[in-house]
């Protein structure tokens, strides 16, 4: 195969890789903390989707470092897109403080 059908396979699979990792991060958060043992869920989450980024980024690359860089584009892509959508509403975030700017 060329580097025009590669490279874009890589960043999506960057992307898919970024969407397990970040959407197990959320899940592991809304688990986590309503969990009795909250260090355990987060501990094996960590460990199970580090492992299997770390696996795809080396099985995706393949010694290739433009393919690294593409997947880990889409890696970060993902991390913007998840991010997104776990954002809360305007109306649920708890109103900011001001910063006082000068002296009593």
């Amino acid at each position: 195969m060329t580097d025009m059908v590669i490279l874009p396979l890589a960043g999506i699979a960057g992307l898919l890789l970024g969407f397990a990792f970040f959407g197990g991060l959320w899940w592991t958060v809304r688990k986590g903390l309503s969990s009795t043992g909250p260090a355990w869920w987060f501990l094996g989450s960590f460990l199970i989707r580090m492992g299997v980024v770390l696996t795809g980024f080396v099985l995706v690359s393949a010694g290739h470092w433009q393919r690294m860089v593409a997947c880990l584009l889409g890696f970060f892509v993902a991390r913007l897109i998840v991010a997104r959508l776990v954002r809360p509403p305007l109306t649920d975030r708890p109103p900011t403080i001001p910063r006082i700017t000068h002296a009593p």
